[in-house]
């Protein structure tokens, strides 16, 4: 973004940016203070999204999308949400189309798409996924909750938490063991809506950062659910996790590096104006390697992601590639956190300054979509395989 070349993009792509940029600037970053004392957006923000076609639009036309296939859509929209500095929206609407959204178009029932997608499409519907349970972490084949076979219907029992748009949420895919004795063999996906009886949220978590994100625990008490709201084959939704985990951790990623661009940007501006022992801060040498150090990696880390973008609009994204993303960037957006609230001096721990909101909300990068460790772990298996 500081004078790199992007080939990655067209014309039709940057008429999309602009249009997407002129939303976030409009809808998004006047209220962003407003939700994070209400700890998650408005609905109202949700259906204008849908409104405006910034919603699915890889879904098919007969469902209500776009049926444009190409991420890098996609990723112009978790793109310019990192850069407007407001990280809350940026996991909480790309985690509803590009997360939430797969499972149900590549798994479900005809009946299911037809009942959900739609109204995901419009915002009538706010999506979440639920994996994570109370002690397990990123331990999936670790999970309690379970899904008894009771017919026509599933029983589902247990609880998640640290789930993103859980307050919100109208429909959550959620991950339960329907063969407790089979580890990984006996995890299966289902769809869950908020009037199944038994399904109960918690309050919004009092969270370090991502204020404005409705992060809470879904509770499940003999919830019936319809076997038309089965994702795939019973036993195989491990296999369609790993297989569409692939896509969440380059969301992440592309939302890190959007992310330290805007605390670059922000830091750039700042120390050009901040005046310490007569002159400019931007004239001090340790001032001008910081900035030159940073600049390089995110550059570096930019091409990375569009080549991995690329990759992944060819199909050929495996696991290995996008947990080094994962990894690298989040990383990095970390450590470019920390270079600029120090850049900004007293100042970059004050609130009103979007380096502090960004420096809280982005430790968590490093621990959800799978923890930098098991990113790692992931990256270790390809080369040593």
């Amino acid at each position: 973004m500081f004078g790199l070349y992007r080939s990655l993009f067209n014309e039709d792509h940057e008429l999309f940016r602009q249009s997407v940029r002129d939303f976030i600037s409009k809808e998004i970053t006047p209220k962003n203070a407003e939700w994070e004392k209400q700890k998650m957006v408005s609905r109202e923000v949700w259906l204008k999204l849908g409104e405006n076609g910034f919603l699915g639009i890889q879904a098919p036309e007969s469902l209500g999308g776009l049926s444009i296939t190409d991420f890098r859509y996609n990723a112009i929209l978790i793109e310019e949400l990192g850069l407007s500095g407001c990280s809350a929206p940026a996991v909480g609407f790309p985690l509803h189309s590009d997360i939430v959204l797969p499972y149900i178009l590549h798994y479900a029932t005809e009946a299911a798409k037809k009942k959900y997608v739609p109204q995901m499409i419009s915002g009538e519907y706010i999506g979440a996924i639920a994996m994570t349970e109370p002690g397990a972490g990123s331990d999936l084949q670790g999970m309690r909750a379970t899904a008894e076979d009771r017919g026509d219907h599933f029983l589902v029992n247990g609880s998640k938490t640290f789930i993103t748009n859980g307050f919100l949420c109208d429909v959550v895919v959620v991950a339960v063991k329907t063969d407790p004795g089979k580890g990984a063999k006996g995890i299966s996906l289902l769809i869950l809506d908020k009037d199944m009886a038994g399904f109960t949220k918690g309050v919004p978590f009092e969270k370090v950062g991502l204020h404005a994100q409705d992060t809470c625990e879904l509770f499940f008490e003999d919830v019936k659910v319809p076997k038309e709201n089965l994702l795939g084959k019973i036993g195989d939704g491990f296999n369609y996790l790993m297989t569409e985990l692939a896509q969440e951790r380059l969301v992440v990623a592309l939302a890190a590096v959007a992310l330290g661009e805007y605390m670059l940007q922000a830091t750039i501006s700042y120390v050009k104006e901040r005046k310490a022992f007569g002159k400019s801060i931007s004239e001090f040498q340790n001032t001008r390697f910081k900035l030159a150090e940073m600049t390089a990696a995110l550059e570096q880390g930019r091409i990375y992601c569009d080549y991995l973008v690329l990759l992944h609009n060819e199909g050929k994204l495996d696991s290995a590639m996008a947990s080094a993303a994962k990894y690298n960037m989040t990383e990095l957006q970390c450590k470019v956190a920390d270079e600029c609230v120090q850049l900004h001096g007293g100042y970059g721990y004050m609130w009103e300054y979007g380096v502090a909101r960004a420096w809280a909300d982005a430790r968590v990068q490093r621990i959800y979509a799978g923890t930098n460790e098991i990113m790692k772990e992931l990256i270790a298996r390809k080369i040593l395989k």
